[in-house]
């Protein structure tokens, strides 16, 4: 795969002009944000150690984290937005320095919005092991080297707790809500099973109680991808030269993912056997236009992400199992006591709703609309990031 992008890479009306332009060139080893970048919108904890699951310490991390809104005086009006695997803390705003990227919920943070910022003070921290500012693979370990490889493998569980760190940072003990979609799902539910006393209402959204041994299958292919990259270098490709880093086998592993983050439905409707440009895809240089689409997604996303970042938080995911050490699955939703909100996809199918109604049906707190409330879209499990005017509602009159 070329990734000196041509002109015709990309179905014309996905992307504009400036997005193409973006595209041009080789991308560099690596697509996180690094210390001495601009920070835009972040800001940072203070260094903190975290014993993890497998008792090895992450010592002096950090989490970056955006805010919107102001916290009132009893600090009783903060909900945290927790975001997916290929998210990051910049939710709500436009591209720009610091951010390759425009916020991945925009539309629903602001005054007057469903997260209504004269209400609500907003707070969306990057991951642990994240590469957007948190402390991750890119970041530099105590010899001030790139970990890389070398980082400690984390559980969502690990991953939940460092949390805490940011709701200490912000003088909140306790938050009005936590939201969480996909891969935020799982921290918020471990933050509500762990720490109920800190959850006062919870919101799951197109998230699953564990991670099905198909989840982790189709994960770990896409793991396969990133390490079967010659210049993947076992993890130590940090000081290569642009267009040498592991792009290939790290847009690959996207578009494998992208395939299960929409619909089929959708993926027919929207290209059916549709050509790119005038080239036929029967000969060698042509492309179908669903060809082009997957290429376009993983060339830009290999410019924004790092490759060791990805295995982390892929692994991490596969760790998610709320039941582990608590009895059962049902056992350990039980001790959920916030009121929650839980919201499935009907064309998801990377998290069917059956993970979301085993955990409406599990929880001890009430849960709000009587049940699970299932989103209709064609976009499957992307359907939470995109259907706003439904997400917004249901989550607005939730947290009210």
């Amino acid at each position: 795969m070329d990734f000196q992008i041509a002109e015709d890479s990309a179905p014309s009306e996905f992307i504009s002009e400036e997005q193409r332009r973006q595209l041009v060139g080789r991308p560099p080893a690596t697509g996180a944000w690094r210390t001495g970048d601009d920070p835009g919108s972040r800001k940072f904890t203070a260094p903190f150690s975290l014993t993890l699951e497998s008792g090895e310490e992450l010592k002096q991390a950090v989490l970056s984290y955006e805010t919107w809104g102001s916290l009132n005086s009893d600090s009783s009006n903060a909900v945290l937005i927790l975001h997916a695997l290929t998210g990051d803390s910049h939710t709500s705003g436009s591209s720009g320095p610091g951010h390759q990227t425009a916020g991945w919920w925009n539309g629903l943070i602001g005054p007057g919005l469903a997260l209504d910022t004269d209400k609500y003070f907003i707070v969306t921290p990057n991951v642990l092991g994240g590469c957007q500012g948190s402390t991750g693979p890119s970041s530099l370990d105590p010899q001030g080297q790139e970990y890389g490889s070398n980082f400690p493998q984390l559980t969502i569980r690990d991953q939940a707790a460092a949390f805490d760190f940011v709701g200490e940072q912000l003088e909140v003990s306790t938050w009005h809500g936590v939201i969480g979609g996909s891969m935020a799902g799982m921290h918020a539910l471990e933050m509500a099973i762990t720490t109920p006393e800190k959850v006062r209402k919870l919101a799951i959204l197109a998230a699953p109680p564990y991670s099905t041994a198909d989840q982790i299958a189709l994960n770990t292919v896409q793991l396969e991808a990133i390490r079967s990259d010659a210049n993947f270098a076992a993890g130590n490709y940090y000081e290569a030269k642009p267009g040498f880093g592991p792009h290939r086998g790290l847009a690959l592993a996207r578009r494998m993912a992208l395939l299960n983050y929409r619909s089929p439905k959708e993926l027919n409707e929207r290209f059916g056997r549709a050509w790119q440009s005038q080239v036929s895809p029967l000969s060698k240089s042509g492309k179908f236009a669903v060809e082009s689409y997957l290429d376009f997604h993983g060339n830009k996303f290999v410019r924004r992400f790092d490759a060791n970042s990805y295995i982390v938080l892929v692994n991490a995911m596969n760790s998610h199992d709320v039941g582990r050490d608590r009895g059962s699955v049902e056992k350990a939703l039980a001790l959920i006591t916030a009121p929650t909100l839980v919201i499935g996809v009907d064309s998801d199918r990377l998290f069917p709703v059956s993970g979301q109604q085993l955990i409406a049906d599990n929880v001890s707190g009430t849960v709000h609309g009587g049940g699970l409330q299932v989103i209709k879209s064609e976009f499957g499990h992307d359907g939470f990031l995109i259907e706003i005017e439904a997400v917004g509602k249901l989550l607005a009159d939730f947290l009210a």
